[in-house]
């Protein structure tokens, strides 16, 4: 197993000093665990969950804080301190990450957060960039597919929508009509690839398809126990009638009454449907 700064391995306890545990980290050599951040019951042969990074000193070490991103990953991070080189920020450890002022999209305020990706520079030191279309992938060949259940970073909002996160690795769009929530800039959500386009991008959804099916369903439930039971469309009525009823799509319409007649909830007739 290759072993990196900024990633987080399972490492085995080879020594016991008086400043903290010695950890095997392979082609890396001996990493202190320093003694603040390691469990009382710990001891030579044991094995141990932490994150390596570098220390003010530029040292391998060791930590089993959880830090709110490695190397290769976005997050949403705090400014703690603006300082001649950069500013730092909160990313979970005793030791803030750096976002030079170079790797800044515009200057970063004190108290605010930014949306950063985590890199290693040329010398391993972990470091934040807020400039992370470089680190977005656009290759068509992602491998994502409907459906799929994917975690989302909020990125920005554009006139249609949200563009997202997916995954940590490409943009995604969530489309203003499928959001019914409040979203925030860098927050981190589940969703679902809703389509990927001939082009490889991928259109999202706060919804799995199932959960949308049942969502439409239930508004024609819900219109039908209003109405006497009954509704003037059907299957072969036209989409602008059904869309102006029920505000949805002829094939968001006919999947949902299929699915309740399937369910024996209501019948289909030539004038309409009906509850059962």
């Amino acid at each position: 197993m290759l072993i990196e700064i900024g990633g987080t391995y399972d490492l085995e306890v080879v020594k016991k000093t008086d400043f903290g545990m010695f950890l095997d980290a392979g082609d890396l050599g001996e990493i202190l665990l320093p003694t603040k951040h390691t469990p009382a019951d710990l001891g030579p042969g044991d094995i141990v969950e932490v994150f390596l990074y570098l220390d003010s000193e530029d040292r391998p070490i060791a930590t089993t804080q959880v830090p709110k991103a490695e190397v290769g990953e976005f997050a949403y991070l705090e400014v703690k301190e603006n300082t001649p080189i950069g500013a730092f920020l909160d990313w979970g450890l005793d030791k803030d990450v750096l976002a030079p002022f170079a790797e800044q999209h515009r200057p970063m305020v004190v108290g605010k957060s930014y949306l950063v990706f985590l890199y290693l520079d040329n010398q391993d030191r972990i470091t934040a960039t807020s400039k992370i279309d470089k680190y977005v992938s656009n290759d068509p060949e992602h491998g994502f597919y409907a459906q799929q259940a994917v975690e989302l970073i909020i990125a920005n909002s554009t006139e249609m929508g949200f563009k997202a996160i997916v995954d940590q690795s490409h943009w995604g769009l969530l489309y203003n009509d499928d959001v019914d929530q409040r979203l925030s800039f860098g927050q981190t959500i589940e969703g679902y690839v809703k389509h990927v386009r001939a082009d490889g991008k991928i259109d999202l959804s706060l919804k799995s398809g199932q959960q949308i099916r049942d969502d439409y369903s239930q508004i024609i439930e819900d219109y039908l126990h209003d109405h006497e039971g009954f509704a003037p469309v059907h299957d072969k009525s036209p989409p602008e009638q059904i869309s102006e009823l029920f505000g949805m799509s002829k094939g968001q319409f006919k999947k949902a009454i299929g699915g309740l007649y399937k369910q024996q909830l209501i019948t289909i007739a030539k004038d309409g449907i009906r509850l059962v």
